[in-house]
């Protein structure tokens, strides 16, 4: 052991003299560039894209200069952070189809971590690996490394580098949609950190009014139904829209039943996103607020307001005697959906490894499971059951279950949309069996029945203006063309008439929904909820979108002056 501890010595001495005296002195320096230049060329695609990476590569490394003043170190250094980067945006494309962003950064949280290793438990081994790997290299690369720089001029050259990305992204600025493209991984998280810091220093997480005049009155710790209640199951329909808005379109006969309410009325719903962030919707009708108010961070909505927000549906409900229960298709760590629901007051959440779910399962796996909880409870009192659907979910490039819906025809559209119709038609009569067996197993029992499609499927955009290119359509996007942001909701009933449906407008933004569904079951509002009908009817059924976001973010002072709204 000792004879070998002095040969490492002795080869560490004589590499630390070849640096020093021979070719390894540039070739030590220049090998962590040459590795970030390669990773530029085989991951940004653009002529900005590839400034903004050069700009973030100097930002970083003059920052590393300015602590050790040594070059080798600082490159290494640099390359590792850049790598992992790379590795982890990858990662979360391949998992949410978006590239990793500075926000991921600034509200790392034990859900997200959580999620990603239980996702890919091979990647504790990674992490742990590297560290034991890397470490011995970087104290390797500090001995050896000869050469010095001054600090204050590694700070002024920090500087300058990151003027020049601040100043690029500011010139050209990147839009929210290009995370979804893939590629460019290291400017993208380099150019959303300009963004989210300016951001944050102007409208702060959060968009809100500096001041309101009106206050909310206290909210008691109870209320007084005026009739039995009845039990509220709220289904979040994914992907689902009238796709009839698409010219050109073939459905099925009678496709349009299912986006009928209980009084033969179609009604529209006005969602905050479009192709895929289900989790957007999720705050709408659970918070009842706009997940738009939150800017640029939206994406992470329900990840920032989870223990923030503390008003929602679940809660009212709970004040009037509810129990409240959640039936989640995918991990409760997935966007901190678990702490985000709990915030909004659901008592018992259920996710994918609670529910013994698979990847993706028919509509009729989550209504099974909510007939049976609601066996198990309903004679303790009304319950409110939120039922996450799953089977609409993206691709629809290939069959789900065949041996579902075996004599279906395919209308005559092009791929996507057949499959997707297939889908709707076996969501629809898993909804009906469902109606059904609450009338035959729970004859006693009232139940009111809210449904609502959560976004538009992500091939809809290209049907609904055949005309348009892809920049006309992101154009559209960006400017909340509500023909790209429609879908439904509709208002069902076993054994009960609903009360009062006169909020019930033909076209209605999301955050209203859980107003609804209070007045639909005849409970009292409380007095945000009644503030907040006040600007339902003043703003004829929009929220975010009426007077350009100023009735949102007064709304959002009063919750805040009222204690609702915390650290935002």
């Amino acid at each position: 052991m000792r004879a070998a501890l002095l040969t490492l010595r002795q080869r560490l001495a004589s590499a630390k003299r070849f640096v020093r005296h021979g070719f390894g002195r540039p070739a030590l320096t220049l090998l962590p560039h040459l590795a970030a230049f390669a990773i530029m060329l085989a991951t940004e695609r653009t002529v900005t894209a590839m400034s903004a990476f050069v700009l973030a590569w100097g930002t970083l490394n003059f920052f590393w200069l300015a602590l050790t003043r040594r070059p080798v170190i600082s490159g290494a250094l640099s390359l590792l952070m850049m790598t992992t980067l790379v590795l982890l945006s990858q990662l979360k494309y391949h998992v949410l189809m978006m590239t990793a962003n500075f926000v991921d950064l600034m509200i790392v949280d034990t859900d997200t971590v959580s999620f990603l290793f239980m996702i890919f438990p091979v990647l504790r081994w990674i992490v742990a690996l590297s560290l034991v790997v890397l470490l011995p290299l970087v104290v390797i690369a500090w001995r050896l490394d000869p050469f010095r720089m001054r600090r204050r001029v590694a700070t002024a050259l920090l500087i300058l580098c990151l003027g020049g990305l601040t100043a690029l992204e500011m010139q050209l600025p990147m839009q929210p949609f290009e995370a979804f493209y893939g590629g460019n991984l290291v400017s993208s998280f380099a150019r959303s950190g300009v963004d989210a810091v300016a951001e944050l220093m102007t409208h702060g997480l959060m968009q809100s009014a500096v001041f309101a005049e009106d206050r909310l009155n206290p909210i008691e710790n109870t209320c007084a139904p005026a009739a039995k209640s009845p039990h509220i199951i709220l289904i979040h329909d994914e992907s689902s829209f009238d796709i009839r808005m698409a010219p050109g379109i073939k459905v099925p006969s009678g496709y349009g039943a299912h986006f009928k309410s209980f009084d033969g009325k179609e009604r529209n719903f006005l969602v905050e996103g479009n192709g895929g962030p289900s989790w957007y919707t999720e705050y709408n009708v659970l918070e009842g607020l706009s997940a738009r108010s939150f800017g640029r961070f939206a994406y992470f909505v329900t990840r920032i307001a989870a223990g923030r927000v503390n008003r929602g549906l679940p809660a009212a409900l709970r004040r009037c005697g509810y129990r409240t229960f959640s039936l989640y298709p995918a991990l409760g760590a997935f966007m901190s959906a678990r702490s985000f629901q709990a915030t909004t007051g659901v008592q018992r959440f259920y996710d994918q490894h609670d529910l013994g779910a698979r990847e993706i399962e028919p509509d009729g796996f989550f209504f099974n499971a909510a007939a049976r909880m609601i066996a198990e409870q309903h004679q303790l009192g009304p319950m409110f059951v939120f039922v996450y659907l799953a089977a609409n979910h993206f691709p629809w490039n290939h069959r789900y279950r065949p041996d579902l819906m075996p004599l279906w025809k395919d209308p005559g559209n092009v791929a996507p949309v057949d499959e997707y119709l297939r889908r709707q038609a076996m969501s629809a009569k898993d909804y009906v069996d469902f109606l059904g067996r609450l009338k035959r197993e729970f004859p006693n029992d009232s139940f009111l029945l809210v449904r609502f499609g959560d976004h538009q499927p992500d091939f809809a955009s290209s049907l609904i203006d055949p005309t348009l290119d892809q920049n006309g359509i992101f154009q559209r996007l960006m400017a909340y063309d509500p023909r790209y942001f429609t879908t439904y909701y509709a208002i069902d009933a076993v054994n009960f008439r609903p009360v009062d449906v006169s909020s019930a407008f033909d076209t209605l933004e999301g955050p209203y929904l859980p107003l609804i569904v209070q007045e639909a079951a005849g409970l009292p509002l409380d007095s945000s909820f009644a503030e907040q009908k006040k600007i339902l009817v003043r703003c004829n059924g929009l929220f975010y979108g009426c007077a350009d976001g100023a009735e949102a973010r007064r709304f959002n002072r009063m919750l805040i002056n009222a204690g609702l709204i915390t650290n935002l």
